[in-house]
């Protein structure tokens, strides 16, 4: 396929890697493309600057978000939560008509500093007001509570023997997310029914935090044992 990851951050360049190497040609969309590879100090987080990770991977392409998603077959958002909507917006409406986007972004808000609150929680989701925004793009939440290494190497905790969760409206579409989990090596995958169920992943977040924050590493996972 072709493969549109939207968002420059670890996630989108992880997610990025591990499609190519499944045989996926992949482009990676940012706002500003000389922005982005004029960087030269870590992220937020303490991660190498993109064009480290990107003289790494030749094979990636970096474009405009625009050019990215313009003739993809489908649309990963690795965007900040609060930026997704900007990000896809950019993108063009009219260049997502139609097609399967993977959303992996929460709706966290660092303003007041760590653990961050929730943008929205309970009666909405982040993946429902990306819905609304795009009523023809086919929404599909998963992969959000996880880290980004487990996201595409599942095996790395517990064999892989954990779960991972799809919520959408569309049923080929979650059929074509479910096959690239798959693809990736996860066993356990749950469909939560309709895109209200993104409400419920996207709540686990806060725990999540705690349990990275208690734990000391993000190397963990959920577990539904029947």
């Amino acid at each position: 396929m072709k493969i549109a990851v939207l968002g420059t951050g670890m996630v989108g360049r992880t997610l990025a890697g591990r499609l190519t190497r499944l045989g996926h040609e992949v482009r990676v969309g940012t706002r500003d493309v000389a922005t982005t590879l004029a960087r030269t100090d870590p992220d937020g987080m303490g991660n190498p600057p993109y064009p480290q990770w990107a003289r790494r991977h030749p094979e990636v392409a970096l474009t405009t978000f625009t050019e990215a998603v313009a003739d993809a077959d489908l649309v990963v958002n690795a965007t900040h939560g609060e930026a997704s909507i900007a990000a896809l917006t950019a993108a063009g409406e009219r260049h997502l008509a139609g097609k399967v986007l993977l959303d992996t972004a929460n709706p966290l808000d660092f303003s007041q500093g760590f653990p961050p609150r929730l943008l929205v929680a309970d009666t909405d989701s982040l993946g429902e007001r990306i819905q609304a925004a795009f009523p023809e793009l086919k929404v599909v939440k998963a992969l959000n509570t996880l880290t980004a290494e487990l996201m595409v190497n599942p095996e790395a905790v517990a064999a892989g023997e954990h779960t991972v969760f799809v919520a959408g409206n569309d049923s080929e579409a979650k059929a074509t997310v479910t096959g690239l989990l798959e693809s990736f090596g996860h066993t356990d995958v749950i469909d939560l029914g309709d895109l209200t169920g993104a409400r419920g992943t996207e709540m686990l977040l806060p725990l999540w935090l705690r349990l990275m924050g208690t734990l000391d590493t993000p190397m963990f996972q959920f577990r539904i044992v029947r």
